[in-house]
């Protein structure tokens, strides 16, 4: 016969074998770290600009264009978009999940009722009788309760709410993109407007040209080769003026999809008459506060602040946990003794759990965790140096349109200025009609760039205040508690 000291030697053993044995996580670890944006040298490059505190963009950016139809275009994409509509339904899920992790902190609490008829088949009767029919009436009420020791279920939530912040966030990139967008594609049509126009006046000067070779070829003034030469022109224009028709239509579409409206939305709008002036400014306080004003930026930072308590949360798993449960009902075969004290019962305990073998599930869990986490904060350093060297490039082209845009304009005026004097002489009889349609070339092309220049530096204008940001201030991502 064994004696007491024995059994609680091997009972010791027993307890140590199993804690020796238990899932750990020894040797799991992150690997990445996060960008501070102040490391990230960009002093020489934004001193090219004028630099102030109060250039951060405003949240109605648009309103600064002082175009009616652009904040009707905006406001039907922001009301109507199926993008839209898809981010917000994600941001619905995210906040969703807190809810439910928030749920996983609660106790359960269950009511069961039932009642059932049998009949005791003669071959189950130890009497051999059988035809005993009886009715089993069960009502109980049940409550379970895991406590949270380790923190594990809190951590849970704080990584569901850190995603439900990052997906509330992703809403407002969306609606920045799309109206960055939407501003872009009505710029679009309005250069392919003035393009169409300059494409039409060019058709009727070729075609003009072409007939007065023709009377010239046939009065045996000039020779054939011009006259084809000129007809060869005239084609070359007309293409050139159903290509630009097409540019329209084409970029008219494209705004209609992006408000997120049938293809001909776009018919009933009219050329833009607004002409804003441009001066390319940042704010001084990049790129600190870019973590706080561009809303992919703090997204994605909110992101690596879940991951970390995702990782929290599954480390949990590998400590052992406490379950309580209680029930309590009444159960009985006799109807009207079904709330006596004889029918009644009750059960109350805890039941301890502690994970020794899983065939390193726990581990892999935490390894996916711990990868997550890695993931999140490579995403957030690659965005935030991406959206620096976007600004950063589109500091550069905003200064060349600067200087492009004030020596196409100088060249500009001094075409308008000679095409005026050829045709004051073309009036007083000094100079041949001809002349005059042949210098229009170097006016209208002259006007072709100053338009498509212009049009260049308001799609980077919006493109600079979308990297910006568009207006967003939020704090940047902290520590969820």
């Amino acid at each position: 016969m064994r004696t007491p000291a024995v059994n609680k030697q091997a009972m010791a053993l027993l307890a140590s074998l199993a804690l020796t044995s238990c899932a750990t996580s020894e040797g799991l670890h992150t690997h990445n770290k996060i960008l501070n944006p102040d490391s990230l040298a960009a002093k020489n490059t934004l001193s090219q600009v004028t630099l102030s505190p109060a250039n951060w963009p405003k949240g109605n950016w648009w309103a600064r264009f002082n175009d009616p139809q652009l904040d009707v275009l905006i406001r039907d994409g922001l009301a109507s978009s199926p993008s839209l509509q898809e981010v917000n339904a994600r941001a619905d899920q995210a906040n969703a999940t807190v809810v439910s992790a928030r749920a996983e902190q609660l106790p359960d609490i269950n009511m069961d009722a039932s009642i059932t008829r049998s009949r005791v088949a003669r071959v189950d009767d130890p009497l051999l009788v059988g035809k005993t029919y009886s009715t089993l009436r069960t009502a109980s009420l049940g409550t379970s309760y895991t406590l949270d020791l380790w923190g594990g279920k809190k951590a849970a939530w704080q990584a569901a709410l850190g995603k439900a912040k990052a997906a509330e966030l992703d809403k407002q990139a969306a609606a920045l993109s799309l109206s960055a967008n939407i501003a872009r594609a009505w710029n679009s049509l309005n250069v392919a407007w003035k393009l169409e126009k300059i494409a039409a006046a060019n058709a009727e000067r070729l075609a003009k040209i072409s007939d007065i070779q023709r009377q010239f070829y046939h009065g045996g003034i000039s020779p054939e080769y011009q006259y084809k030469q000129a007809m060869a022109n005239d084609k070359d224009a007309q293409t050139a003026l159903l290509q630009a028709q097409e540019n329209v239509t084409a970029a008219g579409i494209k705004l209609s999809t992006l408000v997120g409206k049938g293809p001909d939305y776009w018919h009933h709008l009219k050329p833009s008459e607004s002409n804003p002036a441009m001066q390319t400014t940042l704010p001084s306080t990049i790129p600190a506060e870019l973590v706080g004003r561009r809303p992919d930026v703090v997204a994605a930072r909110w992101r690596v602040e879940a991951a970390e308590k995702q990782i929290k949360a599954t480390k949990t798993e590998f400590y052992p946990n406490i379950n309580l449960v209680a029930e309590a009902g009444t159960r009985n075969l006799l109807g009207d003794a079904f709330v006596g004290a004889p029918s009644r019962f009750f059960n109350v305990g805890p039941t301890l759990s502690l994970p020794i073998f899983d065939g390193g599930k726990r581990r892999a869990d935490l390894a996916g965790s711990n990868a997550e986490w890695d993931l999140a904060v490579a995403h957030y350093n690659s965005l935030l140096i991406s959206s620096l060297g976007d600004i950063s490039t589109s500091i550069v082209n905003l200064k060349s349109l600067e200087q492009q845009i004030a020596q196409t304009e100088a060249a500009d005026k001094l075409a308008h200025s000679a095409w005026d004097d050829v045709s004051a002489q073309f009036k007083a009889g000094l100079r041949p009609w001809l002349d005059v349609l042949s210098l229009q070339d170097q006016l209208l092309a002259s006007d072709r760039s100053v338009a498509q220049l212009q049009a260049d530096m308001m799609d980077q204008n919006i493109l600079l205040i979308e990297q910006l940001g568009g207006g967003l201030i939020v704090q940047p991502a902290a520590a969820i508690n």
